[in-house]
C-alpha cells in the first residue's frame, strides 16, 4: 500500500506553532510596538550614510592619503570652484584683471569659510594645469577635511553663496566632494520615488496574485516591518563603522521583495491547508512546517550568499551585507512570527474582498486546492520539458552562456561623476575639466616620500619619475620635518586620470626605486589596490558561499546531487546578467533610453556585490521549487511526477514573486544614479532569467536526465541527514487518506 502524509491535528503542530498562535493579539501588538521602536531608532539614518567606501583601507594607497591629511593639510584638493569668464570679458579670459581681482576675492573668502583648508587657485600659482587651454576657465581648489557627514554640512552650509553669477565671472562646485554630495541627495531623492513607484504597483499585482484584497496587503506588512527594522540597524551601525549610502536602496529592495515571496509561499499555503478542512491554527501548524521551513532554509540562504561582502575590506560592500543579512532575518522573522499570528487571527477572512471575483467564477479555496488552471498549465510545461529534456537542457544551457559571452571583455574603474545625469553640476564641471585642460587636474597620482636625506636624493627621484611614459609633469616636492622627513610629488599624467595608462602608470611609480620609503596615492592608486583586494578575497568569499549553499540544501534534501545541481544552475543563471551589465553600461548600448553616461568600465565593486545578491536570490527560488518537489517525492515516490508536482504548485507563484521583486528592482533602477540604475536593472533580469528560464526549463530537463540518482546519497551521508537534516515529511498514513494530487497532465 502506497503511503503518504496525514494532515495533523491543531495539536500535533509542534512547540513554535504553539508559540506563534497561543496569544495572536499579544504577538502583534508587541510586533507594532517593536516596529514603533524602529521608527524612531531608525530616524535620520540617511543622513549619517556615507558615499564612498571604494578604497581598500588596508592598502598603500589609503596609508598615502591618511599621512599626507596628517602631515600636509589641504594637500589634496576635494572641492573645486569653476571659475568662467563672462561673454563681456575680452580675448584676455581669466587673464583679463577684473576677472582676476573677482577671482582672488572669492578665493580669499573661501579660505576664510569655517571647515576649509588648502585654499589655491590658478590666479595664486600661476599652474597651467589651473587653466583651460582656451583661457575662458580657471580653477580654484580647496580641502575640506572630515568624514562624510562633515563635508557635506560645510558644503551646504557654503555652496549656495559660491554657486552662480560673480560680476563678470561664473562659478560652478565640482571635485569629489560636490560629486558625492550630489551622489547622495540624488539617491534620497530617488529612493524615494521609487517606493512611492514600487508600493502601490506591488500591491495591484499582489491582489492579481491572491485575489483577495486582505491577503494581498500582508506581504506588504511583512515587508514594511523588515524595512523599517533594517534601517534602525544601519543607524546602530552608523555608530560604531561607516555605512553606505548605497545599502538603503537594497534596503528597500529586498525588504520588499523577499518580505512579498516569504508571505507569498506562507500565505498560499495556509489557503490551501484552509481549503483542505483544517482550522486556522491547525492551517497554521502545517504551514509553518512545510512553507515555514522552507522559508527558514531560503532566508539562510540569501543571507549567507550577503555575508560573503564582509570578506571584503572596502566598506561600501560591506554595507550591503549588514543591510543584506539584517533584512533578510528580518523579512524571515516577521514572516515567520508576526503573518502566522494575523492568520490564526484572520482565518477564512484571509480570502475577504476578492476582487476577482469581478471577472471570474470560482473562489480562491477552490483554485489553492486544485492548483488551478495555471497549476495544470505548469504540469502540462513540466511535462513537455521532460520529453525533450536533452534538447532543453542544452538549449538552454548554450543560449545562457551566449548571453553572458559579453563579460569576458569587463574593464574595471571607479566612482566618479558620470555616475550623475548630464545636468547635475559637478557632472558638468568634471566634465569641463576633462575636455579643456591639460592633463587631468584633481585627478593627479601624489607620490609621499618618507625619510628623504636630502634635496639631492628628492630631486633624483624626480627626474626618474617625469621620465616614464605617460606623464606629463611632476611637481613638487613639498616638504616638512615632523618626527621624521616628509615630501610629496603630484605626478600630472595624461588621458583619464583613472584610465588604464593611468592604472599602469600607478604600477610603473611604485617600481621606481627610492633610497626612501615612498607610497603612492590618488584615484588611479586607489583603483589599483581595491581591484588587488578583491581579486585576493574573492575565492574565499565564494568558497563560503558554494560550502555554505551544499550544506545546507543537503541538510533539506539529504541528496548528494541537488545541492551541486542548485550550485550550477544558479551560478548559470546569472549569465544574462553579467553579459548585459557589460554590453549595456560598459559599451553605452541604451545608453540614451535609459538616460545614463557610459565610461567604458565597471565599477570594481559592482559585480561583487550582484553575484552575491543575484546568487541568494536564485537560490531563494530554488529552495522554494526543491522543497516542495522534495515533500512531493516523499510523499509518492514518484520522481517525474514529483517534479511536475512541484512545479505546478509552486512556478506559478516563484514566478509571480519574481515579477513581483523585478518591480521593486526596476524601481531602483529607475535611479539618475548610473551604479544604481547599473545594480537594479541587472537583479531584476538576473531574477527574471531565473525564475522563467532556469526554474521553469532547465532544472526539470537536469532532473529528468538525473532520474531517480537525484536522490541518491552515499550511506555515510543519509546517516547523517537522518540525523541532521530537516525534512517536510509527515507520518505516513494509507493513501486513501492522502490528498489528491495535482494532475500529470501528459504522463
Amino acid at each position: 500500500m502506497t503511503e503518504v502524509k496525514k494532515p495533523p491535528s491543531a495539536g500535533e503542530g509542534g512547540r513554535w506553532t504553539r508559540v506563534v498562535t497561543a496569544r495572536p493579539r499579544l504577538s502583534l501588538l508587541l510586533a507594532l510596538l517593536v516596529t514603533a521602536l524602529a521608527v524612531f531608532a531608525g530616524g535620520g539614518v540617511a543622513d549619517r550614510l556615507g558615499s564612498g567606501g571604494w578604497e581598500d583601507p588596508g592598502a598603500r594607497s589609503t596609508y598615502a592619503a591618511e599621512a599626507l591629511e596628517r602631515e600636509f593639510p589641504g594637500s589634496q584638493s576635494n572641492l573645486l570652484l569653476l571659475v568662467d569668464a563672462g561673454a563681456g570679458v575680452g580675448p584676455a579670459g581669466v587673464d583679463d584683471p577684473a576677472v582676476a581681482a573677482e577671482a582672488q576675492r572669492l578665493s580669499a573668502e573661501l579660505a576664510a569659510e569655517q571647515g576649509v583648508i588648502g585654499v589655491g587657485s590658478y590666479w595664486q600659482t600661476q599652474l597651467p594645469a589651473l587653466r583651460s587651454t582656451d583661457g575662458r576657465q580657471a580653477l580654484v581648489v580647496a580641502r575640506v577635511p572630515g568624514d562624510d557627514k562633515a563635508v557635506n554640512a560645510v558644503l551646504d552650509r557654503i555652496a549656495p553663496h559660491y554657486r552662480g553669477e560673480h560680476g563678470p565671472v561664473k562659478v560652478s562646485l565640482g571635485g569629489p566632494a560636490a560629486v558625492q554630495r550630489e551622489v547622495t541627495t540624488t539617491i534620497q531623492e530617488d529612493l524615494l520615488r521609487a517606493e512611492l513607484i514600487a508600493l502601490p504597483v506591488t500591491l495591484v499585482l499582489l491582489v492579481l496574485v491572491f485575489g483577495s484584497a486582505v491577503a494581498a496587503l500582508l506581504p506588504l506588512g511583512v515587508g514594511i516591518v523588515a524595512i523599517i527594522g533594517t534601517n534602525a540597524v544601519l543607524r546602530g551601525l552608523t555608530e560604531f563603522t561607516d555605512v553606505s549610502v548605497f545599502a538603503q536602496n537594497l534596503t528597500t529592495a529586498l525588504g520588499l521583495g523577499l518580505a512579498v515571496d516569504y508571505a507569498l509561499f506562507i500565505v498560499r499555503r495556509f489557503r490551501e491547508e484552509l481549503a483542505a478542512g483544517r482550522d486556522p491554527v491547525a492551517a497554521v501548524g502545517a504551514t509553518l512546517r512545510t512553507a515555514g521551513r522552507t522559508v527558514l532554509f531560503s532566508a539562510l540562504t540569501v543571507a549567507v550568499s550577503l555575508s560573503a561582502m564582509l570578506f571584503f575590506p572596502m566598506y561600501f560592500l560591506r554595507s550591503f551585507a549588514y543591510a543584506g543579512v539584517a533584512v533578510v532575518l528580518l523579512a524571515a522573522a516577521a514572516a515567520l512570527i508576526v503573518l502566522p499570528a494575523a492568520l490564526v487571527l484572520l482565518g477564512n477572512r484571509v480570502n475577504s474582498l476578492d476582487m476577482r471575483r469581478l471577472w471570474r467564477r470560482g473562489g480562491p479555496a477552490r483554485e489553492s486546492a486544485a492548483g488551478g488552471g495555471g497549476g495544470r498549465g505548469w504540469a502540462r510545461l513540466t511535462a513537455l520539458v521532460m520529453r525533450r529534456a536533452p534538447l532543453f537542457a542544452l538549449a538552454t544551457t548554450a543560449g545562457l552562456l551566449l548571453l553572458g559571452l559579453p563579460f569576458l571583455g569587463v574593464k574595471f574603474g571607479t566612482v566618479d561623476d558620470r555616475q550623475l545625469p548630464k545636468t547635475a553640476e559637478s557632472h558638468v564641471v568634471q566634465q569641463q575639466i576633462r575636455e579643456g585642460f591639460a592633463g587631468a587636474p584633481g585627478g593627479a597620482l601624489t607620490v609621499l616620500t618618507e625619510g628623504a636625506s636630502g634635496a639631492a636624493a628628492l630631486d633624483g627621484y624626480k627626474r626618474e619619475v617625469e621620465a616614464l611614459p605617460g606623464v606629463v609633469r611632476v611637481d613638487g616636492p613639498v616638504s616638512t620635518v615632523s618626527g621624521e622627513a616628509y615630501a610629496y610629488f603630484s605626478v600630472l599624467t595624461e588621458g583619464e586620470a583613472v584610465g588604464q595608462g593611468a592604472q599602469d602608470l600607478v604600477g610603473q611609480v611604485r617600481k621606481v626605486e627610492a633610497p626612501f620609503e615612498t607610497s603612492v596615492t590618488g584615484q588611479a592608486a586607489v583603483l589599483v589596490d581595491a581591484r588587488k583586494a578583491i581579486a585576493e578575497k574573492l575565492p574565499l568569499a565564494l568558497a563560503l558561499v558554494v560550502a555554505a549553499t551544499l550544506l545546507l540544501v543537503f541538510l533539506l534534501t539529504g541528496s548528494l546531487l541537488i545541492p551541486l545541481q542548485a550550485v550550477l544552475l544558479n551560478a548559470l543563471s546569472l549569465t544574462a546578467m553579467f553579459g548585459a551589465v557589460v554590453w549595456v553600461f560598459q559599451e553605452g548600448h541604451l545608453s540614451g533610453p535609459l538616460a545614463f553616461t557610459s565610461t567604458g568600465d565597471i565599477e570594481t565593486t559592482l559585480p561583487v556585490l550582484m553575484f552575491c545578491i543575484a546568487f541568494g536570490l536564485s537560490m531563494d527560488y530554488g529552495v522554494f521549487l526543491i522543497s516542495r518537489i522534495k515533500e512531493e517525492y516523499d510523499r509518492t515516490g514518484d520522481h517525474e511526477g514529483a517534479v511536475r508536482a512541484g512545479l505546478a504548485r509552486t512556478g506559478g507563484l516563484i514566478t509571480a514573486a519574481a515579477v513581483i521583486l523585478a518591480v521593486v528592482m526596476v524601481a531602483i533602477g529607475s535611479s539618475r544614479v548610473t551604479n544604481t540604475k547599473m545594480l537594479g536593472l541587472g537583479i531584476a533580469l538576473a531574477v527574471l532569467m531565473d525564475a522563467m528560464v532556469v526554474r521553469s526549463l532547465l532544472v526539470p530537463a537536469v532532473m529528468k536526465l538525473t532520474g531517480k540518482a537525484t536522490w541518491w546519497a552515499p550511506a555515510p551521508l543519509r546517516r547523517a541527514h537522518e540525523r541532521f537534516g530537516l525534512s517536510e515529511g509527515e507520518p505516513a498514513v494509507p493513501a486513501a487518506e492522502a490528498p489528491e494530487p495535482i494532475p500529470a497532465a501528459s504522463r
